[in-house]
């Protein structure tokens, strides 16, 4: 998977970022809108960790789907 088809598809997508990261708001989810950066970004803001570790779960989300 890249992140191209599921910035392309983020309405379907976005359910499932829902399930993996839970704190994440329907408005959080609205604002990234299939962005990378911004999705990081709301994971960092939600869960307090830092950029390094947001975008260790992003990509093993990716890898996983």
């Amino acid at each position: 998977m890249n992140w191209d088809r599921i910035e392309g598809n983020w309405k379907q997508f976005r359910g499932k970022a829902q399930q993996q990261w839970g704190k994440l708001t329907n408005d959080d989810l609205d604002v990234v809108e299939g962005r990378r950066v911004e999705l990081v970004g709301k994971i960092q803001e939600r869960y307090g960790i830092a950029k390094d570790e947001a975008e260790r779960q992003v990509d093993s989300w990716i890898r996983d789907m």
